[in-house]
């Protein structure tokens, strides 16, 4: 092979690298990008959640309410009864 063959394939080498080297940077950049919003959807959806945690009746308070409920409306049938 003359030199010059060798030189226009080592630069139309050189060229594809750098077109597949362009278009993987691209790609980092956008998965990077999602990374990041995903990571802000996921922040936000815990703080979403924690707030609907602090509004929230635990189970154990709401038993106890319909008990002492259920007990005082017996109580008063049989004292009206």
């Amino acid at each position: 092979m003359p030199e010059g063959e060798i030189a226009l394939a080592l630069a139309e080498l050189r060229s594809a690298l750098e077109v597949g080297l362009a278009r993987i940077d691209g790609q980092l950049a956008l998965l990077v990008q999602r990374s990041d919003q995903t990571d802000k959807a996921v922040e936000d959806l815990e703080q979403r959640v924690a707030s609907l945690e602090k509004g929230r009746w635990p189970l154990p308070t709401i038993t106890v309410l319909a008990s002492v409920t259920a007990v005082a409306v017996t109580v008063l049938g049989v004292l009206r009864g």
